[in-house]
């Protein structure tokens, strides 16, 4: 990524291992994310070239001498950060903030570079914390829902976790990109009675009412509001779902709550979306949530990927080789794929 609209594809030399605790993983499959379009518009800054990419499945090549979970034949899914799996954070269930993490494309906490996932290679430091083994290499078919778990479908469900979705609950879904589609699926998954998604996009819609969606809202701002009010009889969701982090979609995940009810975002904030205080102080909303600790969900979720109990990796609208790189940009920039993925 070297800027706004400008990612490049470029053969640089191949990782070594170079720390003990690492591991090289050949990418079998990657993709685009949402939160990588930030530096491609421009929102966020790129102060110089960097790698990029952070969901991406694939075969270990080769394992340091520290290794000793992950074995070199694995077929490993790879969560969008890098973690050690054991220290107090991590054993708590918040991974993302592993006091030895680091993130894909960014040097490690030895100062060793770690590959951006959209690439044929990534050396992954903290190999057995990080990355996830299945096994053998399944069947290609799977490989899109197997994907997801690196990031999206986790995430979704990271949102439905947060939300406290039950059996019988109203959900709403604020967002109808990957995440949102896949927080559909996870408030299914976990027993909701009513899920509305908020999109506006006719292909979202129909993916979204395959997924689990029983109500489709287009409106957005106070008219999507209304409408959600209108179709819980003028009570409110259980439970909200934020799955876009800007500050129109927060606010319409907070009118969408009943009293009482629980929002889960995990949108990244774009434009620093603000809590108002005093409508969660009258009305006892609680909101919760944040960056999605995926890779302690990986477990609970594999199972169902595997029999096909869902299939998340419909989301992948667009399949292409990684030489078209630049297109899965220009499409997921211009909104005509959902999201794209890189098949290597």
């Amino acid at each position: 990524m070297y800027g706004a609209r400008d990612v490049r594809l470029e053969t640089l030399p191949d990782p070594q291992l170079s720390t003990g605790d690492d591991a090289i993983v050949r990418v079998v499959a990657a993709c685009v994310c949402g939160s990588d379009l930030w530096p491609y518009r421009g929102v966020t800054p790129v102060a110089a070239p960097r790698q990029v990419g952070h969901e991406f499945v694939g075969v270990v090549e080769q394992i340091g001498r520290d290794v000793g979970v992950v074995k070199s034949g694995d077929f490993v899914i790879a969560p969008f950060y890098i973690c050690d799996g054991s220290c107090s954070h991590c054993r708590n269930g918040v991974s993302t903030s592993c006091v030895n993490g680091s993130w894909w494309g960014s040097p490690d906490r030895k100062g060793r570079p770690a590959d951006g996932g959209q690439g044929e290679y990534v050396r992954v430091p903290l190999a057995d914390g990080t990355l996830f083994p299945i096994g053998d290499t399944p069947d290609p078919a799977m490989i899109p829902s197997l994907v997801t778990l690196s990031d999206v479908m986790c995430t979704g469900h990271h949102a439905a976790v947060s939300a406290g979705v039950r059996p019988g609950s109203v959900v709403v879904v604020v967002g109808d990109g990957a995440v949102g589609l896949c927080a559909v699926l996870a408030a299914r998954r976990l027993g909701a009675e009513t899920i509305v998604a908020m999109s506006r996009h006719p292909a979202r819609q129909a993916m979204a009412l395959e997924f689990g969606a029983t109500h489709i809202v287009a409106d957005r701002a106070d008219a999507g509001v209304s409408a959600v009010h209108r179709l819980t009889g003028g009570i409110g969701a259980d439970c909200v779902l934020e799955c876009v982090g800007t500050e129109q979609s927060m606010r319409q995940a907070l009118g969408s709550a009943r009293p009482g009810g629980r929002i889960g975002f995990v949108g990244l904030p774009n434009g620093g979306p603000k809590l108002p205080i005093m409508h969660l102080f009258d009305n006892n909303v609680g909101v919760q949530g944040g960056i999605a600790p995926v890779r302690g969900y990986m477990a609970d979720l594999l199972p169902d990927v595997l029999t096909g109990t869902i299939t998340p990796g419909r989301v992948f609208d667009l399949h292409l080789p990684l030489a078209d790189i630049t297109e899965a940009y220009l499409a997921m920039d211009q909104r005509r794929a959902i999201k794209a993925l890189l098949v290597l």
